[in-house]
């Protein structure tokens, strides 16, 4: 998570060769700042987006520049024996599997 005031702090100091850029996930921009350093056209930009994320709120900063992730683990929850042996009978019911395969499945799950 990119925190406003490191991002700021980055801009102020090391806004000249895009330092700023690359750490808020902008590289592309970061690089083009990195390639025209020279200019010192970054550095002046560098400045302007120092002022313009320290009057940012925090709420629109993160809006930006940290947006809502996926989780990266499902916690899936595992089925008893009884709600498996269940969801078995719902099966054969609707006649999706047979008597024979659903007293097999059923052994196989008891034992």
């Amino acid at each position: 998570m990119k925190d406003k005031g490191t991002a700021t702090a980055l801009a102020l100091l090391l806004g000249g060769i895009g330092i700023h850029r690359f750490y808020v996930g902008q590289n592309w921009l970061g690089l083009a700042y990195l390639l025209f350093c020279w200019t010192y056209l970054p550095l002046i930009f560098g400045v302007f987006d120092c002022i313009v994320w320290a009057v940012m709120s925090k709420e629109d900063f993160n809006a930006k520049f940290n947006p809502p992730q996926e989780p990266k683990f499902v916690i899936t929850r595992h089925l008893s024996i009884a709600d498996e042996i269940e969801k078995l009978h719902r099966l054969k019911e609707s006649g999706l599997i047979t008597e024979t395969e659903y007293e097999k499945k059923k052994s196989e799950l008891l034992n």
